[in-house]
């Protein structure tokens, strides 16, 4: 069977749109369609159910999916697996993270020390970030939350404190230390929902049963720093970013609820071939973002 109609079949599955999924793809729609006809002609049964554009996988589809997944995954890892067999010289690193400014100096030093590898970074909510690593996407996640499927590898490099942060001018910025009944009717600069700091602003709300108001919402970590400094909410930030004395002006403040911390993990794919390059990289990351031991 031809590869190309499993990879096509794979996408309008992802997708369960056809525009969709031609777009990712970069094929006309009818092309598409008639790929995905002629793959359900040679099988013998439908695969998908048909609402116009919108396709649903049907029972035939879903059982499809899992052998063509795990075909199709084993076919990548042995393309990985040639090209590690060519040295580093012709390696390659795919890396999604919730933010990535916390990428860019360990990129750099990795780049700096093995300059044949291409690095490639992807900005992802969670959900996302699971997908994109179950379908052999990235190699590596690092994230603030834990991923959700059986298969994955985990390392746990960080746990850090999360501050309360107000701009300059705000009610709280002469203090040191505040309450969540302090936050009370206070309006919340975030990101959205699958981000890190969303789940922890509703988990910490919910335990001091109050209801979080959200005046603004940016993907980019750093875009909500700007709006918290600009005076649109209070927001949450790592103590990491505490250390950042190029940032916007803020006032940071400790907060005194359970909790309020970010534990950070780099995960793979436990079984999956993992590339010369990414195992480099991996180590690299971890021994790069690792806090420094205390005295």
């Amino acid at each position: 069977m031809d590869l190309l109609p499993l990879r096509y079949f794979q996408a309008v599955a992802r997708h369960e749109h056809i525009s969709r999924a031609a777009e990712e793809l970069r094929v006309a729609q009818p092309s598409l369609s008639r790929t995905i006809a002629r793959l359900e002609a040679d099988l013998g049964v439908p695969l998908f159910d048909r609402q116009g554009r919108r396709v649903r996988l049907n029972r035939f589809g879903a059982a499809f999916l899992r052998r063509v997944d795990r075909a199709l995954g084993e076919l990548d890892d042995g393309r990985r697996e040639l090209a590690d067999a060519a040295g580093l010289a012709r390696g390659s690193v795919s890396v999604a993270s919730e933010t990535l400014i916390m990428l860019v100096e360990p990129v750099k030093s990795f780049i700096a020390a093995h300059p044949g590898v291409g690095v490639r970074l992807y900005q992802s909510d969670v959900d996302t970030m699971a997908l994109r690593l179950r379908e052999g996407e990235v190699d590596l996640c690092l994230t603030s939350q834990p991923l959700e499927g059986a298969g994955f590898g985990e390392r746990v490099f960080a746990a850090e404190e999360v501050l309360l942060a107000v701009s300059p001018g705000h009610r709280l910025a002469g203090r040191t230390h505040a309450t969540m009944d302090d936050l009370r009717g206070e309006r919340v600069a975030t990101t959205p929902p699958g981000h890190w700091q969303r789940e922890m602003i509703e988990r910490l709300f919910a335990a001091a049963g109050m209801e979080p108001v959200y005046a603004c919402e940016a993907n980019e970590a750093y875009a909500v720093v700007e709006l918290i400094s600009a005076g649109f909410g209070i927001g949450f930030v790592p103590a990491w970013s505490a250390a950042n004395p190029a940032g916007p002006p803020l006032v940071l403040l400790h907060l005194d609820a359970p909790g309020s911390e970010r534990v950070q993990r780099l995960i793979w794919r436990e079984r999956a071939y993992l590339s010369q390059a990414a195992r480099l990289f991996r180590e690299h990351l971890l021994a790069a973002l690792a806090p420094p031991p205390e005295r």
